[in-house]
């Protein structure tokens, strides 16, 4: 589990295609990852991955061909930043939310704009997901925790503050872009349980 606060912004150091899937490199330089083993729960924009190796530094993943499926996974490149977050611990404070790693869609960012010292993003989904999103509610966007400011139908606002643009890859978004999108699970597994009432 983890808590959508990111903990650094890496950068992707190699890329190698073994057929369906992929493995991917991480260059976490500067970051601690002195208690990091193999094996252990990495959150990479929103994504929950296995360090599957590690050479200093660096960090590397396999990534399968399901998780390319159904994230941005396949617009990384050489030196694409990556938000990072270890996975949480039981003594940890839960700063953001509670955060699976498990992306359940992929949104497209539709416009930005400075308001006062802080940016507003604004994000388009597919409509079967826009149920999940609602006012003052919680968004995982590439694994950052998020409130939503505002909804529209299968559009959606979040306020980005200058803290949150420098600890991560926001402040690389241009129109257009694909971001990996984890709604509260609190809202899943209500729909969920909704379905079995009808």
């Amino acid at each position: 589990m983890f808590t959508g606060i990111v903990q650094t912004i890496g950068r992707i150091s190699s890329i190698e295609n073994t057929g369906e899937d992929m493995r991917i490199a991480i260059d976490l330089q500067g970051f601690d990852v002195s208690d990091v083993v193999m094996g252990d729960s990495v959150c990479i924009n929103g994504v929950c991955v296995t360090v599957i190796e590690m050479s200093g530094q660096i960090l590397s993943f396999d990534i399968s061909k399901e998780t390319l499926s159904c994230t941005t996974f396949t617009d990384l490149k050489i030196n694409s930043g990556v938000n990072i977050e270890l996975a949480m611990q039981v003594s940890d404070r839960l700063d953001g939310h509670i955060v699976s790693g498990h992306i359940d869609v992929v949104a497209s960012l539709l416009s930005f704009k400075e308001e006062g010292r802080s940016v507003c993003y604004e994000f388009e989904m597919p409509e079967s997901y826009s149920k999940f999103i609602c006012p003052k509610g919680s968004v995982c966007i590439d694994g950052v925790s998020l409130t939503v400011n505002s909804v529209n139908d299968n559009i959606f606002s979040v306020n980005i503050i200058p803290h949150t643009l420098q600890n991560t890859i926001f402040s690389e978004y241009t129109a257009g872009r694909l971001v990996n999108i984890e709604v509260d699970i609190i809202s899943r597994y209500l729909e969920r349980l909704l379905q079995y009432r009808q």
